[in-house]
């Protein structure tokens, strides 16, 4: 890594962390509704990145069609959430989506009707990813110490990623490659991904017991298996997006952000953590 993508990433974790911390902190009000706002700019934003690879491969989608398309999903939950409207608002918005797709195509096409299923597939595919995945970190408002508990998602993510790149670096040289999907990652990365993820869970379990009260299982069980799922969520994020990047040709999803690329380069690993973190949180605490 070069050193101003070094410097560049750096700057982004200390301005971004803190800045989406504080934005949890100071306002809470609607059920986190600057939140919600932000995982449904986000969402779209990583819908327009990833219509653009699946033009690459014969997927065409409109990019401001997918940046509508891949928002529906947290629009919805925002409504429902912070505003309080039918739960039905997210099939209906489903279904005019899914609808849009399928009638569209009667007046897009005059002779070659080729594209359709390819359109098709690439415009319900970016109603799902991100948008669908990330919804779950604005459910997430709906726990009774929801602050608390988005804040440890966040944490938990974050260490992962942050302690498996410098781990990485000390402690990976002689074993990367273990996955070739991603061959410069290391098997010492993962490891000081998982136990940072498993740390973080530990700590906030017995230090904020408020919001960590067990449910199910004792305190300490529950806390290892809600970091050690939530850490392998972390790393297979990331790895699933490397593979989608690479079946595409991309380096990476885009270049909003300065040392680490596009939205789905730095939501990659939130995304499929964010409903299993949920669901884990709910089921042990």
């Amino acid at each position: 890594m070069s050193r101003t993508k070094l410097i560049q990433r750096l700057l982004i974790f200390f301005a971004g962390v803190p800045g989406v911390v504080a934005l949890v902190i100071c306002l809470p009000q609607f059920n986190h509704l600057a939140l919600n706002l932000l995982v449904v700019a986000v969402s779209a934003l990583g819908a327009m990145e990833y219509a653009r690879m699946l033009k690459s491969k014969g997927f065409p989608v409109n990019l401001p069609e997918a940046a509508i398309l891949g928002s529906l999903n947290p629009v919805a939950q925002t409504l429902i959430v912070s505003f309080d409207t039918n739960s039905e608002i997210t099939q209906f918005l489903f279904i005019i989506g899914a609808s849009w797709l399928l009638v569209s195509e009667i007046f897009y096409r005059k002779s070659d009707f080729s594209p359709v299923l390819g359109r098709l597939a690439g415009g319900f595919s970016v109603m799902i990813y991100p948008g669908l995945l990330l919804s779950w970190i604005i459910t997430m408002s709906t726990l009774e110490h929801s602050s608390t508990a988005i804040l440890a998602f966040i944490l938990t993510v974050m260490a992962n990623d942050s302690i498996a790149w410098v781990t990485g670096i000390l402690f990976g040289k002689n074993n990367r490659g273990i996955l070739k999907v991603s061959p410069n990652k290391s098997l010492a990365g993962y490891i000081g991904g998982m136990a940072a993820s498993v740390t973080v869970c530990i700590l906030l379990a017995y230090f904020v017991p408020r919001a960590f009260v067990p449910d199910q299982i004792p305190r300490l069980p529950s806390a290892v298996l809600l970091g050690l799922c939530s850490g392998v969520a972390v790393i297979f994020g990331d790895l699933a997006e490397s593979a989608i990047k690479r079946s595409c040709g991309f380096k990476d999803s885009g270049l909003v952000i300065p040392g680490r690329g596009g939205a789905l380069d730095s939501t990659d690993s939130v995304a499929l953590t964010a409903p299993l973190f949920y669901v884990l949180y709910r089921f042990f605490f």
